[in-house]
């Protein structure tokens, strides 16, 4: 007769809860895993078959009962921990929802927006076209695996029983958040610039020619102008995406790193 003795149950369940907390809380801040449109089933039923796939290959886990105190400091270590590491890949596709909204509000379409229900604000358009696109190719490109191998790796790097994380980890997220301003302009960049240019040649238009209509005339050109530069720039937006997923990859290694060291 097939026996299990508590202590081997205690063992399964902890072998496979704590990898789970950290997944979850992982899933939750990613982008594509997170989004509101992803049911909360799919996304703990993804975390728990994670969970239950890696848990042969993970370092032995604290001889902890998980209904104690130190149980509880453990599944908030978790959740800080899955937390940050999701919050590099929210940061990086971020980057093109800013340049979305540099360009619109450039090109005069700071008017075409809705209401986006995974960030409860209203988004530009060109931003959510622009969100889209960067998630295919992220998807292409197979960035989802990267990330998952990143977010496995981190049980290597940071067991789960840690005594201590490096506080210092945070601020250097906290300060590559300015990537989104960096990296977006950078995106941007060329569009921002030549529809500026045009908006100081009408402004010098109106001055010499006050009977022409500006206003008449400056939207239809900025707006054309824009999507024909826009065109272009889909043609080099692939290898932005490319530098800016692994940049993106590589300080998601960088941190997990950093918040194992203590000083």
């Amino acid at each position: 007769m097939f026996e299990v003795t508590y202590t081997q149950l205690h063992g399964w369940l902890v072998a496979f809860f704590w990898p789970f907390v950290r997944i979850t809380a992982f899933m939750a801040a990613t982008p594509l895993w997170g989004h509101s449109s992803v049911p909360n089933q799919a996304k703990v039923a993804l975390a728990a078959v994670v969970a239950v796939v890696i848990a042969p290959v993970l370092p032995p886990m604290p001889d902890v009962p998980i209904m104690s105190w130190a149980g509880a400091g453990i599944i908030v270590e978790q959740i800080i921990i899955g937390a940050a590491i999701g919050t590099v890949m929210h940061i990086v596709f971020a980057v093109v929802q800013a340049a979305g909204e540099f360009i619109g509000l450039q090109m005069g379409l700071a008017f075409a927006s809705f209401f986006d229900a995974a960030s409860g604000t209203n988004i530009m358009v060109l931003s959510r076209i622009l969100y889209m696109i960067t998630l295919l190719m992220f998807l292409a490109m197979n960035g989802h695996l990267m990330v998952l191998e990143t977010l496995v790796m981190s049980f290597q790097t940071l067991p789960i029983g840690i005594d201590l994380i490096n506080a210092n980890a945070f601020e250097v997220l906290a300060r590559y958040g300015g990537t989104i301003f960096a990296s977006g302009m950078l995106l941007a960049l060329p569009l921002v610039a030549s529809l500026l240019i045009i908006n100081l040649a009408l402004g010098i238009l109106n001055r010499s020619a006050p009977q022409l209509t500006v206003f008449n005339i400056g939207f239809p050109t900025s707006l054309t102008v824009g999507l024909l530069l826009l065109m272009v720039l889909m043609t080099d937006i692939g290898s932005f995406l490319q530098r800016l997923f692994s940049d993106g990859v590589a300080f998601m290694q960088g941190l997990i790193e950093l918040m194992a060291q203590v000083s």
